[in-house]
């Protein structure tokens, strides 16, 4: 017998319960299927990750002395062709619960059926799979906390080893349409990725662990290294969760705490979004639909850009374009920046760091931006206007984050507040005025509210 292992968001061999169940039926063919509705919207920061990752993956396999089959196009004649092509009975899915990647699968699981091929979903990109959490009425939970607690008691099965002795099979092989070669486009100027792979995800694990006994108290400080940077691997599947928590489990600080929390968020915006797909794009609360916004333009850009003349929010935004991550504190403010600053409706904001983070998630980022703009589940309230100045001050009291990021502000000879420096200062060293007066527009943002509440 022979089978098909579909790569999608699980590109490692260790911990993968689908490679697992796909060894077990057979001869296993490894296919990634690049995907033209996925891969036309990805911006430059995924687009050459993902290519990265393929790469170490691919590595991993001619270790076992085979390779991994990319082939291009629509995946469900794309799939069934590789499955004909090597006589495979199953085909084997990690299941995707996004809105495209659950209607993809239907349509795959139909057209294999038809070939009298089966499709076969084992284990998920989470701990806990989307809608296995649900409340004492059978509801999806839409508070974080109830579904943390809920989420823990159902719990997980611990890691597994990648499997042995497996007999692997090539496309080129068995059939004439042949394979493309693995994409490596080029990076924009100026922007530098993290290195990809399931054992750099390992190494940047192993060394996050050296200090995850501080991450409570240093993960809101984007001055310092705080922060275990995993999000990119958990995007592509280069280490599964339950990995990251079995090794948490060992641990008794505040810090392993904590990260676990912030798992429990990821998965709990996974829920969500499979609860509610159509959120990915609309408000989760239909009444914020009803607020005032303003046309994006002008601001749009010089916040895209980083040139707003508040150093916090400046320097998120080209952190962001320098390396296709960002802080989760400095997201928070920049977002709050752009919605309750600039009045622009949160989509835009969700669409650009789509377009530029390489740990680009569509459940987790967009329901993070809805969290700020107050219109989603148990999001932060409306009035909770941040204000960029005393954020800053707050959160990188020495300035070491705004100075690595906002080269004008770099000097602290010249510029001795980076968070707040004086008309005289900015235009000596040629920083922007703010490009707006924090006080009024809070004030402007709450008036808006005032209309649609009751």
């Amino acid at each position: 017998m022979t089978s098909v292992m579909w790569f999608r968001r699980d590109l490692r061999l260790a911990d993968n319960p689908a490679l697992i169940a796909a060894a077990e039926d057979g001869d296993v063919l490894p296919l990634f299927v690049l995907d033209p509705a996925l891969w036309g919207p990805s911006g430059p920061s995924r687009r050459a990750y993902l290519g990265a990752s393929l790469r170490s993956l691919d590595a991993s396999l001619r270790q076992r002395r085979t390779q991994l089959s990319v082939v291009r196009g629509d995946p469900v004649r794309r799939v069934v062709l590789a499955a004909k092509a090597v006589q495979a009975t199953t085909v084997h899915v990690a299941a995707d619960f996004g809105p495209y990647g659950s209607r993809r699968d239907e349509e795959v699981e139909k057209a294999l059926a038809d070939a009298g091929i089966e499709l076969v979903r084992t284990g998920s990109p989470y701990a806990v799979a989307p809608g296995r959490v649900r409340n004492g009425s059978g509801d999806p939970y839409k508070v974080f906390t109830p579904f943390s607690r809920a989420w823990a008691d159902h719990g997980w099965r611990g890691p597994v080893d990648a499997p042995t002795g497996v007999s692997w099979l090539t496309l080129d092989e068995h059939t004439d349409e042949g394979t493309t070669a693995i994409p490596d486009p080029r990076l924009p100027a100026g922007l530098e990725l993290p290195e990809a792979g399931e054992a750099a995800a390992r190494r940047r694990w192993e060394e996050f662990l050296d200090r995850v006994d501080d991450y409570a108290e240093d993960r809101d400080r984007p001055g310092v290294d705080g922060t275990s940077r995993m999000s990119v691997h958990l995007k592509y599947g280069e280490v599964h969760p339950r990995t990251l928590l079995a090794d948490l489990s060992r641990r008794r600080s505040d810090g392993a705490r904590v990260y676990r929390t912030e798992l429990a968020w990821r998965e709990f915006y996974a829920d969500v979004l499979h609860t509610r797909p159509e959120t990915a794009r609309e408000y989760y609360k239909p009444e914020f639909a009803r607020l005032s916004y303003d046309r994006p333009g002008a601001q749009l850009e010089a916040w895209q850009e980083g040139r707003t003349g508040f150093p916090i929010v400046d320097a998120g935004m080209r952190q962001l374009r320098a390396t296709g991550w960002v802080h989760n504190r400095v997201r928070m403010i920049v977002a709050s920046f752009l919605v309750k600053d600039l009045h622009v409706e949160w989509q835009h904001g969700a669409r650009h760091f789509l377009h530029w983070l390489v740990d680009g998630d569509l459940a987790s980022n967009n329901h993070g931006w809805q969290w700020v703009a107050g219109s989603g589940t148990d999001a932060s309230p409306f009035f909770r206007v941040f204000n960029p100045t005393t954020q800053g001050k707050k959160f990188d009291p020495r300035g070491d984050y705004v100075r690595r990021w906002v080269e004008e502000l770099s000097d602290p000879e010249q510029v001795p507040d980076p968070h707040d420096p004086d008309p005289d200062t900015r235009d000596l060293v040629g920083y922007p005025a703010p490009m707006v007066d924090h006080k009024e527009e809070r004030q402007e943002a709450l008036d808006r509210w005032e209309k649609i509440r009751g």
